[in-house]
């Protein structure tokens, strides 16, 4: 086997494992009042109010809300922002 095609490989390898959707999942803390929340996910998420809310209180009886899905690249930028805010988020791949 030659050495080009292992590099290829694992070049395709990594693309696909990039490619796999990632999620976005907010955590439950005993920190951050419910009415913060809400507006964290409106204004990093955009959600609408009725969608925040959704999500928050999904939080708050669930333990965890998945709030957005897709490529990681974006997905690591909310968690980012979400952590500067200081809500507990984490990036997980996507079961498919």
């Amino acid at each position: 086997m030659s050495g080009t095609a292992v590099i290829t490989r694992e070049e395709t390898r990594e693309k696909r494992a990039l490619d796999v959707p990632w999620n976005v999942v907010v955590h439950n803390d005993p920190v951050n009042l419910m009415s913060y929340v809400t507006m964290v996910f409106r204004r990093v998420l955009g959600f609408s109010r009725e969608k925040a809310v959704r999500h928050m209180l999904e939080v708050h009886h669930k333990g965890r809300s998945l709030v957005w899905s897709g490529e990681r690249e974006r997905a690591e930028a909310y968690v980012e922002q979400l952590h500067g805010y200081l809500l507990l988020a984490t990036l997980e791949r996507a079961e498919l």
